[in-house]
């Protein structure tokens, strides 16, 4: 799936979300509205309750809108079921979470290994051996996810969201389980390699010298876009 009119890659168009709760209708999300380009970097930038997580959730299709819609990659999201959403992020997306979300039962290198199976990529082994030597994890590729640390399981993390080479990532707070230190040099790994691939990064988090980083930012507050800044850097 490929839009070659327009360099927009995701785009949300009068983004809503509401859920039903014993007090009411609760609004999430309202009248969200701005593009992404392909390649960039972006922070959602909000205090915990701002509504920045529901809103990765919608643009990566794992969730679905009350109104308005999300265009990914020149398509409506609105126009996939369940099915058809989740096989476009195998094909287009990659993830990174505050918890990792490694499987335990796997090694480093099954971890990685994983998306490349289901993507019936060619030689997943080998791929996912050069993903985790490029994270600095060639010597623990064979440990289990409760034998590293916690830098070394984002770290691991890293490796397999970049393993299909996917052409947009989404990071969920990726350092906040992590030390100041750890957490640091974590985002100089997860830039290098969103340098490097090409992949448009879209990251949801409250630390707003991370969010500098990035070549874009907007800002969430209850839940509404309150701030929508543009960086010199951005090309």
């Amino acid at each position: 799936m490929s839009n070659s009119v327009s360099s927009t890659f995701v785009e949300a168009r009068n983004l809503g979300k509401q859920v039903t709760t014993r007090e009411g209708v609760l609004t999430l999300l309202d009248d969200i509205n701005f593009k992404i380009d392909a390649g960039t970097s972006i922070a959602i930038l909000g205090a915990s309750g701002s509504g920045k997580t529901t809103l990765l959730g919608l643009l990566a299709g794992l969730d679905t809108p009350t109104h308005g819609e999300v265009i990914f990659d020149g398509h409506s999201l609105n126009d996939f079921d369940e099915d058809g959403r989740a096989q476009l992020r195998a094909e287009l997306v990659g993830f990174v979470f505050q918890n990792f979300q490694l499987l335990f039962g796997l090694t480093a290198l099954e971890n990685v290994m994983l998306p490349l199976e289901l993507a019936q990529a060619p030689h997943p082994r080998k791929t996912a051996g050069e993903r985790l030597e490029r994270v600095g994890l060639g010597e623990r590729m064979h440990h289990y996810p409760n034998q590293l640390s916690g830098g070394e399981q984002q770290r691991c993390a890293i490796a397999r969201a970049f393993a299909t080479q996917p052409r947009c990532l989404f990071a969920d707070e990726p350092t906040g389980n992590l030390d100041s230190e750890t957490g640091k040099r974590i985002i100089e790994l997860l830039f290098e390699l969103n340098t490097e691939q090409g992949t448009t990064l879209i990251m949801a988090t409250h630390d707003a010298a991370l969010s500098q980083l990035c070549k874009r930012r907007i800002q969430l507050d209850g839940g509404r876009l309150v701030e929508h800044e543009v960086r010199h850097n951005d090309d």
